[in-house]
């Protein structure tokens, strides 16, 4: 079967009668544009044109014979490509997001809000969960993109492309524990108060842990919340000290309902990352979504 490019470059050496002109058009040498030509005539079994001192001139018995057809069928596929890039460049169909809702209410919410206001017609699906398993919708194509607690263990099935907001974990607490507030209190000393820490098996439960253990401290939760508003509710009524990133309790730490231990050593800085599926093709919506976050 002949090539559609060497038809689109008999069509414009018709057109323009001239090599010298199609190849302008096309951004190909004079010698490429002649070659295809050649070629084509070579695979149809019959010259299409005749050389003339000033020009190409189609040819009675081969290129006259074709060029009407050749012309329809390249105007009809030059819009069939228009059509798949005006359906690339723009924002239209479904952006499925995931993430937890603490990075829902504190990272994307403005966000979202902002890309609706901005891009209308894009309907947009929030899928609500944990971060290993919104690993898992983004493998297994059920989310677009997706918002992470980091650090995860590295999976070859998704790509962390940037990290959009950083953590620092703090430790807080409530009028019940003033007499904390500015002294510095080392780790281990907190073993004599009731801790409040988030459930197991959740990024920051995992970043406390190891935190704890690389300073020889070992601490049994008092209470193991599934919330960050619910442990800061906690901390307000005076159950124990929380531990939580400070940008998820700012509003509390200005108001005065809680205060910010000095504990050393501190915490390291974590981050939320932002995870696409490897391999995956990337609509525009999804694009100009990504572009918030580069837009500082």
């Amino acid at each position: 079967m002949v090539n559609y490019e060497l038809y689109k470059i008999f069509y414009t050496v018709a057109r323009c009668g001239s090599l010298t002109l199609a190849a302008e058009e096309l951004h190909m040498s004079q010698p490429a544009v002649s070659y295809a030509i050649r070629q084509l005539e070579v695979q149809l079994g019959t010259n299409l044109f005749n050389r003339k001192h000033k020009g190409m001139e189609l040819s009675a018995s081969g290129g006259k014979l074709i060029v009407g057809e050749v012309e329809q069928a390249v105007k009809l596929l030059d819009g069939v490509e228009d059509i798949l890039a005006q359906i690339r460049n723009t924002a239209a169909g479904t952006l499925r997001i995931g993430a937890s809702d603490t990075i829902f209410q504190y990272v994307l919410a403005e966000k979202i809000v902002e890309y609706h206001t901005l891009y209308p017609h894009v309907k947009i699906n929030l899928l609500s969960d944990v971060t290993p398993n919104i690993i898992d919708a983004l493998k297994s194509d059920k989310c677009d993109i997706g918002f992470l607690n980091l650090p995860v263990a590295p999976d070859n099935g998704i790509v962390i492309t940037d990290s959009i907001m950083y953590l620092n974990d703090i430790f807080i607490a409530g009028k019940a524990f003033g007499f904390l507030r500015g002294k510095s209190v080392s780790l281990r000393s907190l073993l004599g108060y009731p801790l409040l820490l988030m459930e197991e098996h959740t990024v920051a439960r995992e970043a406390f842990e190891n935190y704890a253990h690389n300073h020889g401290v070992d601490f049994k939760p008092a209470v193991e919340v599934t919330s960050w508003g619910l442990m800061k509710q906690l901390v307000i009524s005076g159950m124990g000290i929380g531990c939580i990133p400070r940008e998820y309790s700012l509003n509390k730490l200005e108001n005065g309902s809680i205060f910010e231990l000095s504990v050393t050593p501190q915490m390291p800085m974590r981050s939320v990352g932002m995870a696409v599926p490897r391999g995956g093709s990337r609509s525009y919506a999804l694009k100009l979504f990504t572009d918030l976050f580069k837009a500082k």
